[in-house]
């Protein structure tokens, strides 16, 4: 089944350090999963709230579908997360320790069906935002040097 990715929560990343991940379908209304298709969604301020029974999809924009009739749906209304009840109670069991959220890494259709990964993760502190750079910094000079060296 080909992948193809919709959207990416690049600010994750840096904002984050990002522990396990799962996959999780989206409940969503007909005229979402068509906006999808066409790119039409943001995750950059989503997150994901567990409430033991459930998993939400919160402040994820779904922009209303153009060709969609009056009665389209509302962009940032909290969407269901289709998860295995044990992911769903491992979740639940992560977020009531201090300092840990969920939050959204990528949206991706895979075999036409709307899919969003989600990652247990824990707020970096600034040193450790610098120390990420630091890091990546290094690596694209290791990167270049490489590249300079072969030619």
């Amino acid at each position: 089944m080909s992948i193809k990715v919709i959207a990416r929560n690049k600010k994750a990343s840096h904002d984050y350090l990002l522990f396990d991940r799962f996959e999780a379908g989206l409940a969503l209304q007909g005229s979402e999963i068509k906006s999808i298709r066409a790119g039409q969604i943001s995750i950059r301020q989503a997150y994901v709230r567990v409430d033991g029974e459930q998993a939400w999809l919160v402040d994820a924009h779904i922009a209303p579908y153009e060709q969609a009739s009056r009665f389209g749906h509302d962009p940032t209304r909290p969407r269901r997360l289709l998860l295995h009840k044990k992911e769903i109670y491992r979740l639940w069991d992560e977020v009531r320790r201090k300092g840990v959220t969920i939050v959204p890494t990528q949206v991706y259709l895979r075999g036409g069906r709307a899919k969003v990964e989600i990652a247990i993760a824990r707020g970096k502190k600034l040193h450790d935002k610098r120390q990420s750079i630091a890091e990546r910094d290094a690596q694209r000079q290791v990167e270049r040097e490489l590249r300079h060296s072969s030619h």
